[in-house]
């Protein structure tokens, strides 16, 4: 049974500490029902991120928003917020970065000299589609700017609102310039009101799977993140429904909850699994030696142990029995020149 003082709609529930910081205040009774989001415009002198990690496939990212507002308790990206002297826990959600200066950013990148095409991340880290989107619509902007040089993007959402955007989306998808993963983790819908309470609901983002292949949009899916015993019954389900839905390949990441991200997913497990926290976090330690996180290149990916391994069995039937076949094509830069095409805009 839930805990009945669990607040609806968010993820964290509180303001863990930041480890950056020497001295902490917690205030006695802050209602952070009341607190609403706020946005504030950040000034970045630069938008495209080169990605280092030895054990991701993309060599580029950028990310229009810092913090984000989908809510979802297992964040890798939560700690992050910490670097801009906020906390991992509620201001995540509640106080988001706004890069305004991003396309302009993106544009003089394109412009540098020497510069060699590779397709860029939108986003990697923070969800370029989040609610904040709607009104600064700065995605948009991003991929009118992609459109315009003729370079490739690839974009990973939670939300259907990429829909909006398929008057610009369909003429990169003729170009070989666009792709979209769309993050599923469940199709249960009353688990992702809970797992990830402000995202597009699971229907909403099968119809935005549908829409897209209709549009010749190419549709990866990430079945991220897998939480035993809470969504670890669900991948040949997932599976069968995007497939059916259009979707050509998909891929999967095992939980792993590093530095303030295990506080706040820990009070969510216990908050709204109380009958079954301890074994969901008992059975995460199990994947990860002991441990409730890991940054283990490579390892981190795969887990240990029987759990991760059932896991890692039962994604390798799915792809077999429903997406064999099947190919995700790569994008193109052969297009590219590091010159603005002389196409009209979409937007002023």
């Amino acid at each position: 049974m839930q805990n009945e003082n669990f607040k609806k709609g968010q993820g964290a529930q509180s303001n863990v500490i930041n480890r950056f910081d020497r001295y902490t205040y917690e205030p006695e009774d802050e209602d952070f029902e009341a607190v609403k989001t706020s946005f504030t415009e950040v000034f970045p002198k630069s938008i495209v991120n080169q990605v280092k990690s030895e054990d991701l496939p993309m060599e580029y990212s950028m990310n229009p928003y810092q913090g984000c507002e989908h809510g979802c308790s297992y964040c890798f990206a939560r700690p992050t917020h910490e670097y801009w002297g906020y906390s991992a826990g509620i201001d995540f959600e509640r106080k988001i970065m706004v890069k305004k200066n991003a396309p302009e950013l993106l544009e003089k990148f394109f412009q540098k000299r020497g510069y060699k095409p590779a397709s860029i991340l939108l986003s990697g880290n923070t969800d370029c589609y989040q609610p904040a989107e709607r009104q600064f619509e700065i995605t948009r902007k991003l991929l009118q700017v992609c459109l315009d040089y003729r370079h490739p993007v690839n974009i990973l959402t939670k939300n259907a609102l990429v829909l909006r955007d398929l008057d610009i989306l369909k003429p990169m998808a003729e170009q070989n310039l666009v792709s979209v993963s769309l993050s599923i983790p469940t199709v249960n819908e009353e688990l992702r009101r809970k797992m990830e309470p402000r995202t597009s609901s699971a229907p909403n983002k099968l119809k935005a799977i549908e829409v897209l292949t209709e549009n010749k949009i190419p549709v990866h899916v990430m079945v991220a993140p897998i939480i035993p015993g809470l969504n670890s019954d669900e991948p040949l389900n997932i599976l069968k429904s995007i497939s059916e839905a259009g979707a050509l390949s998909f891929g999967y990441t095992l939980v792993r909850l590093n530095d303030t991200v295990e506080p706040v997913f820990v009070n969510w497990i216990e908050s709204h699994f109380p009958d079954r926290a301890q074994k969901v976090l008992n059975l995460i330690r199990s994947m990860r030696g002991g441990k409730l996180g890991d940054k283990r290149y490579f390892e981190r990916q795969r887990g240990e142990g029987n759990i991760a391994e059932m896991i890692h069995t039962t994604f390798k039937i799915g792809r077999k029995k429903f997406f064999d076949g099947k190919e995700f094509p790569k994008l193109s830069t052969a297009n590219f020149t590091g010159a603005k095409d002389q196409q009209l805009r979409l937007f002023d």
